[in-house]
């Protein structure tokens, strides 16, 4: 959160590429959230064009990099399923061709173990009853993690075979 003060700060071009520059630095960041913090900071497009190819050069700001690193935090770290990431890599303004190309980053052995992981761990919530209601659950849940309905049947199938 802004103090107020700093609601309606002028930022200095120097000012403005050290506080980009720091906010970069703590996280991978995207052209399209450093394009919101800038208008955030009520820079001029001449500025902002300014700032975002200082950032470039220096290797602040590079969009492969932060969707792979998206992409390897979403899904180890969340959990998220490939259609998940994805709609918010669109969000984030990142070309559909880069995103496919950064999936690469998502072992498919290790997909398919945290898919299934995630069906058992949600099976066992709903007391370990494999029904037709409880597979509807379990469906609904990966569904919304981001999972692919392929993957899904195949998750289900490995359980009924359990």
């Amino acid at each position: 959160m802004m103090k107020s003060s700093e609601k309606h700060k002028s930022y200095t071009l120097e000012e403005a590429k050290l506080r980009l520059t720091k906010y970069c630095a703590y996280q991978d960041r995207c052209h399209f959230e450093v394009e919101q913090k800038l208008k955030e900071m009520r820079m001029i497009p001449l500025a902002q064009e300014e700032i975002i190819i200082f950032l470039m050069q220096e290797g602040f700001l590079n969009e492969e990099r932060f969707t792979r690193s998206f992409i390897r935090g979403k899904f180890y770290f969340k959990k998220w399923g490939k259609n998940k990431i994805t709609q918010h890599l669109k969000s984030k303004k990142i070309p559909q061709s880069l995103i496919h190309l950064c999936m690469d980053e998502i072992d498919s052995a290790d997909y398919f173990t945290t898919c299934l992981q995630l069906a058992e761990k949600k099976l066992g919530q709903l007391q370990g009853q494999l029904t037709l209601k409880n597979q509807q659950k379990i469906q609904s849940y990966l569904y919304q993690k981001g999972y692919e309905s392929s993957l899904i049947y195949e998750c289900l199938n490995e359980l009924k075979e359990k």
